[in-house]
């Protein structure tokens, strides 16, 4: 049965449930520049882009598609870094009735040839920097069109923040179509031919754990998130949010634009993260919502001055992909005068299916399941449910945001999913615990832990340990064969910058003995002068192991 045991932290004047638009999800831009065409939807590095404009780009490159011969349900990739012209040809690739396919920018030509082969995507809409990319994988796909922007094309001549130096360069279009010829043809948009349950976007997983997979969302299961969004952080129109989270990836899609998309509020748009101009934003731009990950947030608030500086025009902070450790969270509320918010979701849950009521916050925490959503635990192995409050259990989800299933891995959807009550629930493979008022606390994903002689590690667990030491910055924990415990549990770790010289491996694992129990605490302390990140910004704890292995066995 579908628990109640968190409603006893609701926020306060909120529905438990919601409706929702019976809409296309591009109609949420249509509605907005309606009735709002000349508040600012975009501001890049201090260019403004109207409700008014932004709608016209995109009936203009929607109908610039149509032209191309792109239909309904073709797949079309948008390989981009954060920007206006991301935010267009996502919208555009919907009003065209195809399905947009988001891909991280910094993948190079073998990873955008598998997902257009995977998916068989017949386009591709890039910036120019990424362009050779595809120049070298033409010939061996099917394309329909390839279009290509610059970032210089919405660049203002004076910008209010500091904009990157690659940003400025010249880069080759390879002889592909451009962006700007491209609006200039000012094609008239495709009727409207899709419905709630066709498909509108296709994000793929990571990988981190496998190949990377599509996940299928309609513009049903995409709009749940951006109008819970909106309720849950009471969104007006003209709010200002720092749309620091790539959009590529779900949370930064979902939060930091399509939420202000349906709020008709503005996108504060950077193309890549830097702390510096996210706190010039702030103060000059006034900021009201940052949406951000752990690892933002703990480079954020290695900014030397970060104490003196204006946070007033900030009315709330909310985030997620790893749990935030307690120093730094009471670092950023001490800043800021502001509680981080942390939810909990997934690319097959198009963004949050939990997070914490804003008047009720607890740290390191996934926070409640929001609205219209069933999240349950199960035994990993039996599958039964768990009911009793402190024990761990894999997480299942049942709502409204919950994906329609992987392209084509009928295998993978078989092991994925499960019925409970007559209902069918998504296999997160996230081990969590649910304590007495209804709040989830992750434990480690299935796949990460550490089994060291006999006794299950949470490799996640012994990183908010170490977050407390005074001189860590980042730490990485994770598994290294060992001939008696069969595992050892190693921590990378970076130090703050003032630490260096000051403290040796040897002094965090002593620290590590007086703050765990003896079979968690780290057997070997590496430090290193940074850890590999994705583009979403979290820690690739898989390439940090992999890599410690191939070592170990080279030296072997």
């Amino acid at each position: 049965m579908k628990s109640k045991r968190h409603l006893g932290a609701w926020p306060p004047m909120l529905a438990h449930e919601l409706e929702y638009p019976e809409v296309p999800l591009f109609q949420l831009l249509d509605i907005a520049a309606y009735m709002y065409p000349g508040l600012t939807a975009i501001n890049y590095y201090g260019k403004e882009v109207s409700y008014r404009e932004f709608k016209k780009s995109v009936d203009h490159l929607a109908g610039a598609l149509k032209k191309r011969g792109i239909e309904k349900n073709d797949k079309v990739i948008v390989y981009m870094q954060n920007s206006p012209q991301f935010v267009i040809a996502f919208f555009a690739v919907m009003r065209a009735n195809a399905v947009a396919i988001p891909v991280n920018p910094i993948w190079q030509s073998d990873e955008l040839k598998f997902v257009l082969e995977d998916s068989g995507a017949t386009a591709v809409i890039c910036l120019s920097d990424v362009a050779v990319n595809v120049e070298e994988i033409k010939d061996e796909v099917n394309l329909k069109a390839v279009i290509v922007s610059d970032y210089k094309d919405y660049l203002p001549e004076e910008p209010l923040i500091s904009i990157p130096g690659f940003m400025k360069k010249d880069y080759d279009a390879k002889g592909f179509e451009l962006w700007s010829d491209v609006l200039e043809e000012k094609e008239a948009p495709p009727e409207v031919i899709v419905g709630m349950e066709d498909l509108a976007m296709i994000p793929y997983t990571s990988g981190t754990t496998g190949v990377p997979k599509g996940c299928m969302h309609s513009h049903q299961t995409l709009i749940a998130n951006p109008v819970g969004v909106t309720h849950w952080m009471r969104l007006t129109a003209g709010s200002v949010h720092l749309s620091s989270l790539p959009f590529f990836h779900v949370t930064g899609l979902v939060i930091s634009c399509l939420a202000v998309v349906f709020s008709a509020g503005t996108m504060v748009i950077f193309s890549r993260w830097d702390k510096e101009a996210a706190i010039d934003a702030i103060e000059k731009l006034q900021c009201n919502y940052w949406a951000a990950i752990t690892a933002m947030v703990v480079d954020f608030l290695t900014l030397p001055d970060i104490e003196s500086r204006d946070f007033s025009s900030l009315r709330g902070a909310v985030g997620g992909g790893a749990p935030m450790p307690e120093a730094v969270w009471q670092q950023f509320k001490k800043v800021t005068g502001l509680s981080f918010i942390e939810g909990y979701g997934l690319t097959e849950s198009s963004s949050a299916t939990h997070i914490n009521p804003p008047q009720q916050v607890k740290f390191q925490c996934l926070g409640i399941p929001d609205f219209g959503v069933d999240a349950r635990l199960i035994d990993p192995d039996t599958l039964e449910e768990i009911l009793e409050a402190n024990k761990q259990g894999e997480i299942i989800l049942n709502g409204p945001e919950i994906f329609l299933g992987y392209w084509n891995r009928p295998e993978d959807n078989e092991k994925s999913f499960i019925e409970v009550d007559g209902k069918k629930f998504f296999r997160t493979g996230d081990l969590a615990y649910v304590d007495e008022e209804g709040y989830f606390f992750l434990v480690d994903r299935t796949k990460r832990m550490i089994n060291a002689a006999g006794f299950k590690v949470w490799p996640a667990e012994v990183e908010n340990y170490l977050y407390k030491h005074p001189d860590v910055l980042e730490a990485c924990v994770v598994g290294i064969p060992d001939p008696k415990r069969g595992e050892n549990t190693r921590a990378y770790i970076v130090l703050k910058p003032d630490s260096a010289n000051k403290v040796k491996p040897e002094d965090i694992i002593e620290w590590s003995k007086g703050q765990m129990a003896a079979y968690k605490y780290p057997r070997e302390v590496i430090f290193v002068d940074s850890l590999p990140k994705g583009a979403t910004g979290k820690i690739l704890w898989k390439q940090v192991q992999d890599e410690a292995i191939k070592e170990m066995e080279k030296n072997s």
